[in-house]
């Protein structure tokens, strides 16, 4: 036979030995699927609003179906049920009925950004594929959940006779990435050797195109997706064609542990609090440019104000970035007005979130921005970026009256902190308990009466 006539069906047997395989493992795990729900959050450890409706889903689901397993798939070797049990309580206030089960993974490397120098968003979501595979194979549920926005999964999933449900924070991809790409905008996503080359630019809008079809086609997969927000919303239903599936369900505030908390505060020196995670969307060194440019602009006679960062680490670049910051607030010589709090405990967040005057927030296309909410749960007027979440359904007037401030760029900021510090205290107080009304309309009540609703039609579905 000729060399090329064997390389042919060596090929031909590889392809059907690995089709063989994979049946082989569909036919078992479908064969051992159990009545369970299973939520894919790899990263069981980040300490964000993500983590935080994982616990309440969780919690949520125990209630309305306590007869269905949880199992939680996390790449963070460490958890055990009781560990997770306990994190929920001490990072979150929320309360488990019992602990979830832990399907330990092994292969989280491949959705990690540091693994994909170029071409980064194709890369995770294939290494997502590679990752519930894993998952699946370990465990077959009935319910694959989604916490974590990995929608290439679904279609794995669905092979795997699973009902598809996820919980979207963000699309992966969304059409105002494309238009800033056309624009030729620099940003985290979007570097300047790129926006400065027509040619560059052209090659990423149809890297971006093919993308986003890709990503239309498998969130499609999806029987259920909940969205946090009407930003998130519109995107989705644009992108996966799936209307009559997206439900809009707000993220879980926790509003009423905060709303307790005293409206005065102390202005000898004002705290302003920025409460993210570590990381290149979240625009913390616009941040500390505005506080600089806002220290400059106060009048004399004025407190000088503290800036408190408080967030999460995931992995190195995340702690690399947080020295970036400290060496950052050096070089703009605010250092000693500046604090950082890294991975706090929730009971420790609650303090300084009450005697915080502003809560500052900087993240363009924030698809919901629960750090806002609890800023104004919590008596902090709240600075956040113009656009998204925050600025369609957050910090908008109630009963008309203002309820924060919405921002752009370093200036605009600067002029919203010199605002607020220099209010009188009677209208500070008044817009702080505007936004505070404004901030029940996100509570942890609303969440669970919301998700249930949703979830509902799904478990009884299954159920017959």
């Amino acid at each position: 036979m000729a060399p090329y006539g064997i390389l042919i069906w060596a090929v031909i047997t590889a392809v059907l030995a690995s089709i063989l395989i994979l049946a082989s493992h569909v036919h078992n795990a479908r064969r051992n699927r159990t009545t369970s729900v299973a939520f894919f959050h790899p990263y069981t450890n980040d300490g964000g609003g993500g983590e935080r409706v994982l616990w309440c889903a969780v919690k949520a689901i125990q209630e309305e179906s306590p007869d269905l397993d949880c199992i939680v798939y996390t790449g963070d070797h460490d958890a055990s049920p009781d560990s997770l049990l306990a994190r929920a309580v001490d990072r979150f206030g929320v309360e488990l009925l019992h602990p979830p089960k832990v399907v330990h993974l092994y292969r989280r490397k491949w959705i990690e950004e540091s693994t994909y120098p170029r071409f980064t968003m194709i890369g995770q979501s294939f290494g997502s594929v590679y990752l519930s595979w894993e998952a699946l194979c370990k465990f077959t549920p009935l319910y694959y959940f989604d916490t974590s926005g990995y929608a290439f999964t679904y279609p794995l999933a669905r092979i795997f006779g699973c009902r598809v449900i996820c919980y979207t924070h963000y699309p992966t991809i969304s059409l105002d990435m494309i238009s800033r790409v056309r624009e030729g905008s620099s940003m985290y996503n979007n570097n300047a050797s790129i926006a400065q080359s027509n040619w560059l630019s052209q090659c990423k809008i149809v890297y971006y195109t093919f993308f986003s079809w890709m990503y239309g086609l498998v969130g499609s997969c999806a029987d259920l997706a909940m969205v946090n927000s009407s930003w998130t919303q519109s995107h989705i239903e644009k992108l996966w064609g799936i209307p009559d599936r997206i439900k809009r369900v707000y993220p879980p505030c926790d509003t009423s542990g905060l709303q307790v908390l005293p409206l005065e505060r102390s202005t000898e020196y004002p705290a302003i609090i920025s409460v993210a995670q570590f990381r290149p969307e979240k625009a913390h060194p616009l941040q500390l440019e505005a506080f600089s440019v806002a220290l400059r602009k106060l009048d004399a006679d004025l407190p000088r104000p503290r800036l408190q960062f408080v967030g999460s680490c995931r992995n190195k670049s995340d702690e690399e970035r947080l020295q970036s910051l400290k060496d950052k607030s050096i070089e703009l010589k605010v250092d000693g007005n500046v604090e950082f709090y890294k991975n706090l405990l929730y009971r420790d967040l609650v303090k300084l979130l009450g005697g915080a005057v502003v809560g500052i927030h900087s993240m363009i296309d924030e698809h919901f921005g629960i750090s806002v909410v609890e800023y104004m749960a919590a008596g902090a007027i709240p600075i956040a970026h113009n656009s998204a979440g925050p600025k369609m359904d957050i910090v908008l007037e109630e009963d008309g009256q203002q309820t924060g401030f919405l921002a752009q760029n370093a200036e605009e900021y600067a002029d919203a902190i010199v605002k607020i510090i220099s209010m009188p205290e009677t209208e500070r107080l008044e817009m702080a308990a505007a936004a505070r009304r404004r901030a029940a309309r996100f509570s942890e009540q609303r969440f669970y009466e919301d998700f249930k609703a949703a979830i509902r039609p799904i478990l009884c579905h299954a159920a017959r």
